[in-house]
């Protein structure tokens, strides 16, 4: 008898722990909210801020040596844009990187100015802080310790990250791909989904382990799971088990819980995730897209410590206070349909560029054993 009420003692003690760290995190929750400013929708005015510190360094102008600098630092792929027309040196490491980037320029070109710019199609910004003078290099994703120009990715048309079996095509088109999430969001409401956290890719880095780990540990709160990727020798590779399935990204629909972790840089399916209606868990805050910083942690999204010491609290926190859980999850979708659209990305390449060519303190002269990109339909579009 005795027993049992000391084991009831402890249970209501435990009890009250988690109510006490769920008032935590339920306040840090309620602060964020609203502290919160929905951004201004009108011609992508939302991510303006992210251009304007971008082009900062370069206030002083871009002279032509800074320029002639950069295209021979091989940093990028070097485009001119002379009479509303697209040119461009002949080599690119990853065409259809360099197609999905045209794409969007040919879009807007009829209303640019003469400029060029340096595009860098690699994973990887190129820009260190500590290189004098700031070289103007446009990267798709950055840390602070890099002071490239963000673009929208190559991605949001084609391109895709460099690996099997998924290059070049990618994750599929933005647009395609909205359409296609809205639809599988649509089939699992909230309250059909499975509540517990979902995880597919590859060992990109072992950072993702612990959520591995703790799947294995505890299937009944996390499904998380290594794929293969070019890179995969043996089962070392994916942490001592055979390699799981791919699942297409329209079946994470089917959870609550959605982990996004960077990549190389920062991951392309973060702007999918949200689509699902599911709640994202985004691991780590280092590397950022054109986007990011208008998605708001608490807010839109659930933060995830790097070394994920967190992981287990959060996923039992969302799991007993549900409700909360489902708000922030619909805030995300909300934003991620509101300021990303196709339209948004658009918009931004041409006010990059724009305010980019004001920066030059020199009339670009085309040169001449550059091929001028014309708009070509491509596989993927209808």
């Amino acid at each position: 008898m005795e027993l049992l009420v000391l084991l009831q003692i402890c249970a209501l003690s435990l009890v009250g722990a988690a109510g006490k760290e769920w008032k935590k995190v339920r306040e840090r929750i309620s602060d964020a909210v609203k502290g919160y400013t929905p951004c201004n929708p009108v011609n992508c005015s939302c991510h303006l801020s992210v251009l304007q510190h971008d082009l900062r360094p370069f206030e002083g102008g871009v002279s032509e040596d800074v320029m002639a600098a950069t295209i021979q630092r091989g940093v990028g792929t070097h485009y001119q844009i002379i009479g509303h027309k697209l040119y461009r040196e002949h080599n690119c490491m990853f065409p259809a990187r360099c197609s999905g980037v045209e794409h969007f320029i040919l879009e807007v070109i009829d209303r640019l100015p003469d400029l060029e710019m340096v595009v860098n199609v690699r994973d990887y910004p190129q820009v260190p802080n500590w290189v004098q003078p700031t070289l103007p290099v446009f990267s798709f994703s950055k840390t602070s310790d890099y002071q490239d120009i963000m673009y929208p990715a190559w991605t949001f048309w084609e391109g895709g990250p460099a690996v099997w079996p998924i290059y070049p095509t990618g994750l599929g088109r933005w647009d395609l791909m909205r359409d296609s999430l809205k639809k599988s969001a649509a089939q699992w409401p909230w309250k059909k989904k499975e509540s517990k956290g979902f995880f597919r890719g590859s060992r990109t880095s072992p950072e993702r382990d612990p959520l591995i780990l703790l799947s294995r540990e505890t299937p009944e709160l996390v499904d998380a799971e290594y794929t293969k990727n070019q890179a995969w020798k043996s089962e070392k590779d994916t942490l001592g088990r055979p390699p799981a399935k791919e699942i297409p990204l329209v079946d994470h629909c089917k959870y609550k819980y959605l982990f996004n972790f960077r990549g190389v840089a920062a991951s392309f399916r973060l702007k999918h995730l949200f689509l699902c209606g599911s709640l994202v868990f985004h691991v780590g805050n280092e590397w950022q897209e054109f986007f990011y910083p208008q998605l708001k942690p608490w807010v839109h999204y659930i933060p995830v410590k790097q070394d994920l010491s967190d992981v287990r609290e959060l996923l039992q926190f969302v799991k007993e206070n549900d409700v909360v859980a489902q708000e922030i999850a619909t805030r995300g979708q909300e934003f991620i349909l509101d300021h990303l659209e196709m339209q948004d990305v658009s918009c931004y390449w041409e006010r990059l560029l724009s305010k980019f060519s004001q920066l030059l303190t020199y009339k670009p002269k085309r040169k001449s054993s550059y091929n001028q990109i014309v708009h070509r339909p491509s596989k993927t579009e209808l």
